[in-house]
């Protein structure tokens, strides 16, 4: 009875609302553009107290998963009172209802509470993290897993995630790589459109009214992922330049998706923290991009602002936060405690209060919260939702089509199924369950997790492939007590596989590392498998790109299979087995040593460059002790197969404004296994009005190619796909003269040719 009798106090005010004919709030432009929910919102307005509009732009953490700094303070009461607008870390059907009612039963004004979790990539059918995943450039697949995250996530009650995070990730010293895509604005801008449009069902804010979508959180803005010293939470120094140019096109990508929310990133920009910063919040996202959804801070953003030297107390940094454009405060508190004294005294204007709590409210609108806001709680639906058959194969796919071969002298993969062979699976990651979802793995049961034995296992059973272990060492000390047993287990076996790699909160958030080689004792147990003379084969399990020197020189075969979920040991031993021939590619390139970071390939030029038929030329932009280039390039990756792409063509040499150039390319599949591969296509404009990159990316298509079977493949070049941020920072393609490559990789310069804007 309680559940019905609270339904319909709040149904009953939102229909009231409904009639009301008011004007819309000075100042708040409308995400939806729907002039009924545009009118409810206002008359929900005419209704509120200055401390309920406030109320609503304070979020707070349940603690029930605790992601930063635990916050005191008693939310309960303020959720009586109507003075939440949104809670997070709260899950399950249950749960959400117990917190709702609580919001519901005894406010005023019956506004229901918008629940949020972080959804990064999976709920309880946790796929690959989104750097394996952007490995895969499948963008179709990738739109499928966040839809199934949002699934599952919307029958546990959660309506809002924080995801996707479209940072650019130049330096594996940084953590937080493993939730972005890598190191290119332009791959990373068409992964955060599907995410975004997984997530919420679509470019439509009508979409937003299906019960299986939630709102999605495109984080963090901005620049994020320019931490100075790959060190989280750090301070990021750009210029306007890099800034627009290839920190920003994501961003906008997914504001261009349809994304209902932003999150302020941790970082400042131009010397000001973004949760404080009017341009980046109001000028540039609001006014200039025209973005009318709502922004969030990140955990305690405001209160860190204190800390930053740009406020001297709470109270100031609330008021910045404010009239920057901030509309909801992430567990800080700072609203709740200022803000109305803040608007009293004229230091925040009502009617900058008043377009926040319009946005926010115009979200619960569009989820349909006011007309139920028990509409997500179906105990049924959660049951019959949660890691469903379908849910869990998607995943054992997406798995297997995120693992990059990165080296396979003397064809160590694939371990095939007809042989009579035994294998020595030797290392801390064979056994393991706890590490394959990695971090962020929202509601993920790690023991659930398929190991890579249980995958094995269960692949080769009723072959003569014969499996013997032993673990060696553990991920994270030096600990070598365990090295006598399993050198004895390789000699016994005719290869051995070793599997390793960090630990899952050696990446995430507040998980940055100065040395990037594989922690503890593994690299020496590694040296001592190799004295066996015995055919040595290695699969990663890790969040970052890492320094494998040394591996690429003295192993046979490696297999970077990052962390990839629920399904991890079955997308491992499909590929393994040969089942599925690896097609990833890498989005981050790997260093040779951390000393090269941040490193990635759309570097500018330098007026010294290294000649390459000349490496050690002295006084050159060179390193003396290694080589400047990566050890293994964005785009990089192998297959069980051999490609080649041939008769490279430009269907004319220069076009003018509001023409296209079509380049077409033969791609062959040149080995004797069906396989896929990723066709590149690069682009350098040899001068402009500010120095421009060495090459971008400008085209892909994954193709799948039978043995010997050739297929074409064709990108066209236009102005927009030209255009950059020049000298009067206005993005416009300038004329010039250009130079395009098609390969397999942001290294592969065998097939090149020119064109010209006029």
């Amino acid at each position: 009875m309680k559940r019905l009798t609270t339904f319909i106090a709040g149904a009953a005010v939102a229909a009231t609302l409904g009639g009301c004919q008011q004007p819309a709030v000075s100042g708040w432009k409308s995400f939806s553009g729907d002039k009924n929910i545009e009118r409810r919102v206002d008359s929900v307005l005419q209704l509120m107290t200055l401390e309920e509009k406030v109320g609503q732009m304070a979020q707070y953490s349940c603690n029930w998963d605790v992601t930063g700094p635990v916050m005191t303070g008693d939310y309960e009461t303020l959720l009586k009172q109507g003075l939440v607008g949104s809670l997070f870390n709260v899950y399950t059907v249950d749960g959400v209802r117990k917190m709702q009612e609580m919001a519901l039963s005894e406010s005023r004004l019956k506004i229901p509470v918008l629940f949020g979790y972080d959804v990064v990539h999976g709920y309880r059918t946790i796929f690959p993290m989104p750097l394996a995943e952007s490995c895969s450039w499948d963008l179709e697949r990738m739109r499928k897993s966040a839809a199934i995250a949002a699934d599952e996530a919307s029958a546990s009650g959660i309506a809002w995630t924080f995801a996707p995070m479209v940072d650019i990730s130049r330096d594996a010293r940084w953590g937080r790589v493993m939730e972005g895509a890598g190191e290119d604005p332009y791959l990373g801008s068409l992964i955060a459109k599907v995410r975004v449009e997984g997530f919420q069902g679509g470019n439509d804010w009508r979409s937003l009214a299906d019960v299986n979508t939630v709102l999605a959180c495109c984080k963090h803005f901005a620049a994020y992922g320019a931490a100075e010293a790959g060190r989280d939470y750090n301070t990021s120094e750009l210029s306007q330049n890099t800034l627009m140019n290839y920190y920003m096109p994501p961003y906008l990508a997914a504001k261009e998706a349809g994304v209902a929310t932003f999150m302020a990133s941790f970082n400042e920009i131009n010397g000001v923290p973004s949760t404080g910063n009017k341009w980046l919040m109001t000028d540039l996202l609001r006014k200039d991009w025209g973005f009318n959804g709502f922004v969030v801070t990140d955990y305690t953003g405001i209160n860190e602002m204190v800390a930053h030297s740009i406020v001297r107390n709470d109270k100031e940094a609330g008021e910045l936060a404010a009239n920057a454009g901030i509309d909801m405060d992430m567990t800080g508190g700072i609203y709740s405690q200022h803000l109305v004294q803040s608007v009293k005294e004229g230091k925040v204007s009502e009617e900058n209060i008043d377009r926040a709590v319009a946005s926010i409210l115009e979200m619960k609108f569009l989820l349909g919260l006011f007309d139920d806001p028990y509409r997500y709680l179906d105990n049924e639906r959660e049951k019959n939702t949660i890691m469903k058959p379908e849910f869990l194969q998607e995943a054992r796919e997406t798995s297997a089509r995120s693992i990059v071969l990165l080296k396979n002298d003397n064809n160590f993969f694939p371990i095939s199924k007809d042989k009579n062979i035994t294998v020595a699976l030797i290392g801390p990651m064979v056994k393991d369950k706890i590490n394959q979802n990695g971090e962020w793995a929202g509601r993920g049961e790690r023991e659930e997790s398929i190991s890579l034995f249980e995958g094995l296992t269960e692949k080769y059973a009723g072959t003569n492939v014969k499996f013997i272990y032993a673990e060696g060492c553990d991920l994270l000390t030096d600990d070598s007590s365990k090295f006598a047993e399993a050198i004895a287990t390789a000699r016994r076996a005719d290869i051995v596989l070793a599997a390793m790699g960090e630990d899952f909160n050696w990446s995430g958030e507040a998980a940055c590392r100065t040395d990037l080689k594989l922690p503890g004792a593994q690299q020496a147990l590694l040296k001592e498998l190799k004295k066996t003379g015995k055919p040595l084969g290695l699969i990663l399990v890790n969040g970052r790109p890492l320094d494998l020197s040394w591996e690429d020189q003295h192993v046979d075969g490696i297999l970077e299979a990052w962390y990839l979920g629920t399904m991890a040991g079955h997308g491992m031993a499909d590929v393994i087995s040969g089942d599925y021939n690896p097609s990833a590619r890498l989005t981050m390139s790997f260093p040779r040593t951390v000393g090269q970071l941040p490193l990635y390939y759309n570097q500018k030029p330098t007026g010294r460059p290294v000649p390459p038929e000349a490496p050690d030329t002295d006084y050159k932009s060179r390193y003396m002790d290694v080589p400047n280039t990566p050890l293994y390039p964005f785009g990089y990756g192998l297959s069980y197969t051999t490609f080649a792409v041939n008769s490279m063509k430009l269907d004319q040499n220069s076009f003018t404004k509001g023409g296209k150039i079509t380049v077409t390319a033969e791609v062959e599949n040149t080995g004797k296994v069906d396989g896929e591969t990723v066709v590149q296509m690069y682009i350098r404009d040899l001068a402009g009005s500010v120095t421009r990159p060495v090459k971008e990316l400008k085209g892909f298509e994954k193709v799948a190619l039978k043995a010997g079977e050739k297929k074409q493949v064709s990108f066209t070049i236009d102005e927009a796909l030209l255009a950059f941020y020049g000298i009067d920072m206005q993005k416009k393609a300038e004329p010039g003269d250009f130079t395009v490559w098609v390969g397999l990789n942001s290294a592969d310069e065998t097939n090149q040719s020119s064109f010209s804007l006029r």
